[in-house]
């Protein structure tokens, strides 16, 4: 059989094969426009005096990359946009660091192949980071400092803001990844200083999603092909595992986490299941015999394909978004909103 229709009778069947495995996927509210390149990683950003105007950041991940920006509607908002950046991989954000005399809402990626942490600031997205600082400084080979994961911290009780970063490989001793305090500087920019080193590896594959609960006071990642890790966000409390869950059930790289907030220490934790197109939903709170096990509860198909990122919020945006806002990355150069209480079964509650 000639080589070339081969091929094509095998995408076809792959495609269909897709399109069989989840018959029933939930389809989003809005698509995004298209971004230039590859789509990787969301986060919201929630304005707080019109929640109609809030923002989605998401990264275009490239050697000639960018930090999107989405209006609710997911039109691109151009003059927000941030070009220029060399594969930036994850992007979070955190309210109020306070930078000089003003509390400043921030938005943080990770630059991989200057290896640097880039900072903005918003809604603006103005750089506030004197070009990038330098992230893993003093580690040999370029894949134990190509960053890829990052997740901010904000301490309840002192307001001190942490960025965690994650990188394409590290060593599996129990320091791969790496926290950094940020504080402003009167100038208006602002410094990272390295507080500790942290978080276990399996070495099968890599560590790229991460996840922080500010208010419960724990940081998530998924360890790719093995599993969720669960860690204290705060330095001070050490640098125990807590616990190693979602182990099983899943198709083969665990990827994108988020955590939704519904009240009293409740909710749930969110991971993709990336090669399955589905995700797979946990207990925030964990269980009666213990805060750290946490059993899956269901698994969601969605219409992403191949979904690294993710990010969800419980406040209501708008009257499309009434409870908030659930959104993921899909491999088309887009990312997809939902309706939070629709992915995890919340309609009538």
């Amino acid at each position: 059989m000639n080589l070339a229709i081969l091929a094509a009778i095998m995408l076809l069947a792959a495609c269909s094969s897709k399109s069989e495995k989840n018959p029933n996927a939930l389809k989003p509210e809005v698509i995004t426009e298209k971004v230039r390149y590859d789509t990787d990683d969301p986060a919201i950003w929630i304005n707080k005096e019109d929640p109609s105007q809030s923002l989605i950041i998401g990264t275009d991940k490239n050697v000639d990359g960018a930090l999107y920006v989405f209006d609710l509607n997911g039109k691109i908002k151009e003059d927000l946009v941030v070009r220029n950046l060399q594969r930036p991989n994850n992007v979070d954000i955190a309210y109020g660091l306070l930078i000089g005399d003003k509390l400043v809402d921030i938005a943080v990626t990770g630059e991989r192949l200057t290896q640097k942490m880039r900072i903005y600031s918003l809604p603006d997205m103005k750089p506030i980071d004197g070009g990038g600082i330098p992230m893993f400084e003093g580690e040999t080979g370029e894949e134990h400092r190509d960053l890829m994961g990052v997740a901010l911290y904000k301490n309840s009780s002192n307001g001190t803001i942490y960025a965690i970063m994650g990188r394409k490989n590290g060593p599996r001793d129990g320091t791969y990844l790496w926290q950094y305090k940020l504080t402003g500087r009167e100038d208006g920019t602002v410094t990272a200083e390295l507080v500790r080193k942290f978080g276990q590896f399996s070495g099968v594959k890599e560590i790229e999603a991460i996840a922080v609960d500010d208010e419960l006071g724990y940081v998530y990642y998924s360890d790719e092909s093995v599993g969720v890790r669960k860690y204290y966000a705060d330095p001070e409390k050490g640098n125990e595992e807590l616990a190693l869950f979602a182990k099983e059930g899943f198709a083969h790289d665990h990827e994108g986490v988020s955590i939704f907030d519904s009240g009293n220490g409740k909710g749930f934790i969110i991971v993709s299941d990336q090669q399955a197109n589905e995700f797979k939903i946990f207990p925030r709170e964990g269980t009666a015999q213990s805060i750290h096990d946490h059993p899956m509860l269901k698994s969601v198909p969605l219409s992403t394909n191949q979904s690294d990122g993710s990010d969800i919020t419980n406040i209501p945006l708008n009257s499309r978004f009434p409870k908030g806002i659930f959104v993921a990355m899909s491999d088309d150069r887009t990312f997809q909103f939902y309706r939070p209480e629709v992915v995890l079964g919340l309609e009538n509650k």
